[in-house]
C-alpha cells in the first residue's frame, strides 16, 4: 500500500550568508571579462557564432584572434562535421552533413568576395578559392572561413604570367595559428615544375628550393595535405610529397599493383585524409563492387589494407547503379557510383566511405557493411560529384 501523498507548504528558501541572489551572479558574470571568457571557451561553435549578436562586448571577446585560437586548442576536432560539394561548371554547392548537430550549410552561395569564386582545397576548416580565370582578367586567390564568413584575399603570385599547375593549402590549428598556400607553376623546361609558397605569418610569396621533374599526368591541383606535408599522385602509379618541415620533395611508394591487371586497369579513385590518417582507393576495373581501402605507414615504409569494401548489397537496394549495354541490355557495362570520402571517427565502428550514387550520397560503414542515404540532391539518375569536387567542413573560429 502506497503511503499517502503529503501536501508540502510553500516554504520560502532560507538565504544564507554564502549565497548570492541571481541577479549578483549576473551581475558578476556581466562584470567579469575573465569569467565570460573562461565560459565561452568551452561553448560549441555553432553557439559562440549566435553569441557575437548578443552585444558589441560579446562580439569583440568572441572575435579577439586569442580567443579563437584558444577555442580551436581546448576543443580539438579531427572528425569533419560535413562535405562541402561543388562543381564550379554548373554552378552547384551542396552541403552533406555528418554530424547531427549541423542542422543547416555554412553557406549557400561563394558570393563574399563579390566575384566568381571555385573551391580549390579544404583544410581543417578554412577553404582556399580563387576566381574564375576570365579573358584579360587576373585570378585572385583567397582564404575562406565558411563557419565565420571571413576571407582574406592573397597578395599577386611574383610569377603572375606562369601556368598554374596546383594551389594546395597546409593548416594544422593544433600545431600553429598560421597556414601555408602552395602553389606549383611551369618552371622553364618541359616537366619542370617549380613551387611559391605564402605563410599567413610572413604575408608574403617566397619560391621554395630549385625546380624539380614530374608526370605530365601528376594531379597537382589535387593535393592532399597530412603528416605536415603536401602529397600529389598521378594516373601513371607515380606519387611524390612535399616536406614542408624538412623543404624537400621526395618520392612516394603506391601500393603494388594487383596481378594479371595491366597499368590500363588501374583507377585510382580516391586519395584523402581523414583524422590524421592518408588513404588511398584504387579500383581495377568498372565492373566492380569489391576494392581495398589503403592507408599509408606515418613513416611511409608502406600501404597496408585498412578496410574491405563489398558493394554488393548496396547495388541491390539502388538498382539504378547497374548500367547496362545500350545494344545488349543483358549485358552489365559498368557500375555507376563515386567515392566522395573516407570518413574516420574516434569510435573506429563508425568510421565509413561516403558515395555519390545516381541521385543519392549514402553512407556505408566499413565494420558492419551497413548503408543508409545521407542526402537526395533530387535529381534522378545523375552522378554529379567525384572525389575531386568534395571538400570537408570543420565548424571552426580560425582566423584568416
Amino acid at each position: 500500500m502506497l503511503p499517502p501523498i503529503l501536501s508540502v507548504p510553500n516554504l520560502k528558501p532560507k538565504m544564507f550568508s554564502g549565497d548570492l541572489p541571481a541577479t549578483s551572479s549576473a551581475e558578476i558574470l556581466v562584470g567579469n571579462d575573465d569569467l565570460l571568457t573562461e565560459i565561452l571557451l568551452r561553448t560549441p561553435v555553432k553557439s559562440l557564432i549566435r553569441f557575437k549578436s548578443v552585444s558589441k562586448r560579446w562580439f569583440s571577446l568572441i572575435s579577439d584572434h586569442h580567443f579563437s585560437l584558444n577555442h580551436t586548442l581546448r576543443n580539438p576536432s579531427l572528425s569533419s562535421h560535413g562535405l562541402i560539394l561543388h562543381r564550379p561548371q554548373q554552378n552547384q554547392l551542396v552541403f552533406v552533413p555528418l554530424s547531427q548537430s549541423l542542422s543547416s550549410p555554412p553557406c549557400s552561395s561563394l558570393n563574399f568576395a563579390h566575384d566568381s569564386v571555385k573551391i580549390l582545397q579544404s583544410c581543417h576548416g578554412l577553404l582556399c578559392c580563387s576566381s574564375v580565370l576570365t579573358i584579360n582578367k587576373s585570378r585572385n586567390y583567397y582564404i575562406y572561413n565558411p563557419t565565420t564568413k571571413q576571407f582574406s584575399t592573397l597578395p599577386r603570385l611574383k610569377y603572375e604570367n606562369s601556368t598554374v599547375f596546383g594551389v594546395n593549402l597546409a593548416y594544422n590549428p593544433m600545431k600553429s595559428p598560421h597556414y601555408e598556400v602552395i602553389c606549383v607553376l611551369a618552371s622553364v623546361l618541359p616537366s619542370q615544375y617549380k613551387i611559391e609558397i605564402f605563410s599567413s605569418d610572413e604575408k608574403f610569396w617566397r619560391p621554395f628550393g630549385e625546380s624539380f621533374s614530374a608526370p605530365i599526368d601528376m594531379v597537382f591541383h589535387n593535393g592532399v595535405y597530412w603528416n605536415n606535408s603536401i602529397h600529389w599522385i598521378s594516373s601513371t602509379g607515380v606519387a611524390l610529397f612535399l616536406s614542408l618541415e624538412a623543404e624537400c620533395i621526395k618520392p612516394m611508394p603506391l601500393p603494388q599493383m594487383v596481378r594479371n591487371f595491366g597499368t590500363a586497369a588501374r583507377r585510382f579513385r580516391y586519395f584523402g585524409e581523414s583524422q590524421g590518417h592518408l588513404h588511398l582507393i584504387e579500383v581495377y576495373g568498372s565492373r566492380t563492387t569489391q576494392f581495398d581501402v589503403f592507408e599509408m605507414e606515418s613513416d611511409y615504409s608502406t600501404w597496408f589494407v585498412k578496410y574491405k569494401v563489398d558493394l554488393d548489397y548496396v547495388v541491390s537496394s539502388f538498382p539504378m547503379i547497374m548500367r547496362r549495354n545500350r545494344n545488349d541490355p543483358s549485358d552489365l557495362d559498368f557500375y555507376a557510383f563515386f567515392i566522395l570520402c573516407v570518413v574516420r571517427e574516434e569510435n573506429e565502428e563508425s568510421s565509413s566511405l561516403v558515395l555519390n550514387v545516381p541521385g543519392k550520397i549514402i553512407s556505408y560503414n566499413f565494420k558492419d557493411k551497413s548503408f543508409r542515404q545521407i542526402c537526395d540532391l533530387g535529381v534522378k539518375g545523375s552522378i554529379d560529384f567525384g572525389w575531386f569536387d568534395v571538400y570537408q567542413y570543420f565548424e571552426t573560429l580560425s582566423s584568416v
